[in-house]
């Protein structure tokens, strides 16, 4: 339980979850320096994006959550964008804008991958919470099938994290098409927005890594104790 063969790998997965974050918000700064040639904000961008996809009915709301809070909740079909990008004009605002609205467009067009996340929600949700206090009953009271039970319900919040990485890159994709059809940005704008969604794509891809290693090294356990 102190330590096991998988840690290394899980410790290197952690190094890389914390440079991604580095990269995120390095990214962020430098294209949150570059003005985009239009002047529009990210509120105003998401905006115009929305409605030509025939999405009036979503909102733009401020966030006070903090920067890089941004986010669509499909609950309230609403997409809250923190200060910098609300109200900034650079690269960076206008990125992480047009990434939201992705999320729009997928919920709308009943996106697979969105929707196969949303249902897993609540049982991953469940899982996270639950499986620790599970695996750590399990050990120390030698109870196999309580660690057997913390590996389903942990199973499910990582497979919610593999369903999440295509449903942000798709987002992605679809923030940087929509922006150059519509000529938000220009071809060599293109560039400074996908180093921005890039570098927050990472993010995910490191912790989705590390929650599938972990898994990986409870399985293990879980088998040598059977």
């Amino acid at each position: 339980m102190i330590f096991h063969p998988m840690d290394f790998l899980i410790f290197i997965a952690l190094g890389l979850a914390m440079w991604a974050q580095t990269k995120v918000k390095g990214n962020f700064e430098k294209w949150s320096k570059v003005q985009a040639t239009t002047g529009l904000t990210g509120a105003q961008v998401a905006r115009q994006l929305l409605d030509r996809e025939g999405l009036s009915h979503v909102k733009i709301e401020y966030s006070k959550s903090g920067a890089l809070s941004d986010h669509y909740d499909p609950t309230a079909k609403t997409v809250r964008l923190s200060e910098p990008v609300y109200q900034g004009n650079s690269i960076a605002s206008l990125a992480v804008a047009a990434h939201e609205v992705g999320h729009a467009i997928q919920d709308d067009s009943k996106y697979g991958m969105l929707v196969l996340r949303h249902k897993l929600f609540p049982l991953a949700n469940i899982g996270s919470q639950m499986a620790p206090m599970l695996f750590i009953g399990g050990f120390l009271l030698n109870l196999t099938n309580l660690i057997g039970i913390g590996i389903a319900l942990f199973s499910a919040a990582v497979l919610f994290q593999v369903v999440t990485l295509p449903v942000e890159f798709d987002a992605s994709k679809r923030a940087k098409d929509k922006m150059l059809e519509l000529g938000v940005i220009t071809n060599q704008e293109e560039k400074g927005v996908g180093n921005v969604l890039n570098a927050a794509a990472l993010t995910y891809v490191a912790s989705t890594l590390m929650a599938i290693l972990q898994l990986v090294k409870f399985i293990m356990i879980f088998r040598s104790r059977r």
